[in-house]
């Protein structure tokens, strides 16, 4: 048993050097919470029960840093967090760009200690925008530039993270009036609809086996857009056979309809695998695109 937890500790604290950890709440404070004790569970490069829901935080240099920042929300289906390769991977290649990045690690809907499963992952995603803009002057972050970027069903927290318009996380402390809206929006591969073009693993794992038809209708988050929906960019594969790409369209279609800027490439090849690099044929080009669009957006603004 020692060994194990040894291990368990080891793979923590490599998750891959991340210059500090930031828990979410203070203890005892935690929200939709019944005050269980739950460990971390973590193999295979995935966690697979969050005890303590936090933030690791990677920064760039200070002579890099251009003020710009973004949580981001690994995939998993709602039962696991894919924290390497839709979470650390992606936070190293935001700080070459100078942007600082801030891997979620958001409770998961199984867990016996949520009240309400379905509002666990938002509540956390909540918090940690309102954690970086309390914590803007040490990180020297723009506070106007904070976005959030989700793969597959973590692409569907930082969907519904991007348009729910009710603040779950007062606890009456310091940061409660602190914004927990994005100002941008990345979207890999996303889950959005949890009807007819529902990732059914997704939707069992946050609603449960047989949700409402409200239920569903709140959570497909393309009815959620909204004139003050972020800017948006979503990046998608025709071949996908997990999500249906119609998911990133049908969010796409919700922000024209109401005049929000957004930035669609839906490639030829890619699956449910796009990844940072080593993608097939022209799918590869996404990250260039993003780094385009995030200049043409002004996220990424020229260091003064």
């Amino acid at each position: 048993m020692k060994l194990i937890s040894f291990l368990v500790l080891l793979a923590i604290s490599n998750l891959a050097f991340a210059q500090d950890f930031l828990p979410l709440w203070p203890k005892g404070k935690m929200p939709n919470s019944k005050g269980l004790p739950i460990k971390d569970s973590i193999a295979n490069e995935r966690i697979y029960q969050v005890g303590t829901p936090g933030m690791y935080v990677y920064l760039p240099s200070i002579q890099e840093n251009n003020g710009a920042a973004v949580v981001i929300c690994p995939g998993g289906g709602y039962s696991r967090l894919a924290y390497m390769i839709s979470g650390i991977q992606l936070a190293k290649w935001f700080n070459t760009l100078g942007i600082s990045a801030f891997v979620l690690n958001y409770r998961l809907p199984h867990s016996p200690d949520l009240v309400a499963r379905e509002y666990g992952p938002l509540m956390d995603a909540q918090r940690a925008m309102k954690l970086i803009r309390a914590n803007a002057v040490k990180w020297q972050i723009d506070t106007a530039r904070v976005g959030i970027l989700g793969s597959s069903a973590g692409g569907h927290l930082a969907a519904l993270a991007s348009n729910y318009s009710k603040d779950l996380t007062a606890i009456k402390d310091s940061i409660d009036n602190r914004s927990y809206l994005p100002d941008f929006t990345i979207l890999i591969s996303p889950v959005i609809d949890l009807g007819v073009y529902a990732h059914k693993g997704s939707r069992t794992n946050l609603l449960g086996d047989q949700p409402s038809d409200s239920l569903v209708k709140q959570f497909s988050v393309q009815n959620l857009v909204t004139g003050k929906t972020p800017v948006t960019f979503i990046v998608g594969a025709m071949d996908d056979k997990v999500v249906v790409p119609m998911n990133s369209l049908l969010y796409y279609q919700a922000l024209l309809l109401h005049n929000v800027s957004g930035s669609y490439h839906v490639f030829p090849q890619g699956a449910h695998a796009i990844a940072l690099r080593n993608n097939p044929g022209s799918t590869n080009l996404w990250t260039n695109l993003c780094e385009e669009w995030m200049k043409e957006m002004k996220i990424i603004r020229p260091l003064k």
